[in-house]
């Protein structure tokens, strides 16, 4: 089954970035700076993880992968990070 993917990072050195842009142009469509929209089987996804994980710097780049879900629906299911651990706001209802 194919799911979508909203791929995004932040990238410390030029090289890393070039490599990591060059890379992504054969899993998805480039849709600004750092963002790609895929469409991906499981086995891509793994193969663009592995690729990915190569590239980066753990301690410096971060790469987002969010799953949108099925190619037949578009809700957002999951958000992972690669590299620095993304920090997530927990929401809080307001009273006002």
């Amino acid at each position: 089954m194919r799911r979508h993917y909203l791929v995004t990072y932040d990238i410390a050195d030029a090289k890393r970035l070039r490599r990591v842009f060059k890379t992504m142009k054969g899993f998805g469509a480039h849709l600004q700076l750092s963002v790609f929209q895929c469409d991906l089987p499981d086995i891509d996804l793994v193969q663009m993880k592995a690729a990915l994980t190569e590239i980066i710097h753990q301690e410096e780049d971060q790469v987002l992968i969010i799953d949108l879900g099925p190619t037949e629906s578009h809700p957002v299911k999951r958000i992972e990070s690669l590299g620095i651990k993304a920090e997530w706001e927990e929401r809080r209802s307001r009273v006002i």
